[in-house]
């Protein structure tokens, strides 16, 4: 398991692509589009996911906002299971429950409809990118709002020196990790 781990995190490295001073100057950005333009690539990632879940027994995945659509919809199908949306406040047509978080200037609010989990449904948080944690840890609060267990919080790419992790009292799955 651990070397098909290294070779994943390997293989994704060489297609994810660096764009230096994006979005501000000194950030090197972790651009996955490649990934998602490469179908290999891309099939990989999913059936990655979708291995490492199977049999789990988990009710939905919960997908943040946007990239997390991307990877978490081909995955829930993958499971045939359920893919819910967080979102922006403001994005979602019905009721919704909702919390704000701090950013480094300012703060956000995300929500997801009042009737996408149910208590005691398994779900994973799943995302394209863990950077300082405070959004995936915003959407498993609002998985816990709905009394929901959150069975692992799920990345393609983890930025590893950022320590969003450690804002994350759940076991995290990260396919690719830069230190």
């Amino acid at each position: 398991m651990a070397k098909k781990a290294a070779d994943m995190d390997s293989y994704l490295k060489g297609i994810i692509r660096d764009v230096p001073d994006f979005p501000k100057p000194g950030i090197i950005f972790k651009d996955i589009t490649p990934v998602l333009t490469d179908s290999t690539a891309f099939k990989r990632v999913i059936n990655a996911f979708v291995e490492r879940y199977a049999g789990k027994k988990i009710k939905a995945l919960v997908g943040i906002e946007s990239r997390g659509f991307i990877f978490g919809a081909p995955v829930a199908y993958g499971l045939g299971t359920g893919c819910v949306l967080v979102r922006k406040k403001g994005k979602l047509p019905y009721k919704t429950v909702e919390t704000s978080y701090d950013l480094e200037y300012g703060s956000a609010t995300i929500e997801m409809h009042v009737d996408a989990l149910n208590p005691g449904d398994d779900v994973v948080v799943m995302d394209d990118l863990l950077a300082t944690g405070g959004t995936a840890a915003a959407t498993c609060e609002l998985v816990k709002k709905r009394g929901a267990n959150i069975i692992e919080c799920a990345f393609v790419v983890e930025l590893a020196f950022l320590h969003g992790r450690k804002k994350l009292p759940y076991n995290v799955c990260s396919l690719v990790k830069y230190k």
